[in-house]
């Protein structure tokens, strides 16, 4: 993973991604880089337009209580009340599972 964070990392700074610049990466990292890896990666980035392929992957965003609240109106404390009302229901439907298998081994 860590090589090619390198290259994205090359490929922001508007470097080559080359062996040399991602091994300096790399070695940069304090990890010792793998000569075969860093070939490999090199042979397989050399056809793939990257700005392309990072326009194309799908991006998820992380929602917080906040965000997910700015996003449908509501506020901190009814998003929270919400979140706890349905761990709620979880934690009863967990329960009454629980307590049917218990029957069955009784």
């Amino acid at each position: 993973m860590e090589y090619v964070y390198a290259a994205l990392l090359l490929h922001k700074l508007k470097q080559d991604i080359n062996e040399d610049n991602i091994t300096n990466v790399i070695k940069a990292t304090g990890s010792s880089p793998d000569a075969v890896r860093i070939k490999a990666l090199v042979a397989a980035l050399g056809d793939v337009d990257i700005e392309a392929a990072l326009k194309a992957a799908p991006m998820t965003v992380p929602t917080t209580a906040a965000a997910a609240s700015s996003a449908t109106g509501a506020t901190a404390p009814e998003t929270a009340k919400k979140e706890e009302a349905e761990e709620e229901k979880s934690e009863k439907k967990e329960e009454e599972a629980l307590e049917g298998l218990s029957s069955l081994f009784g």
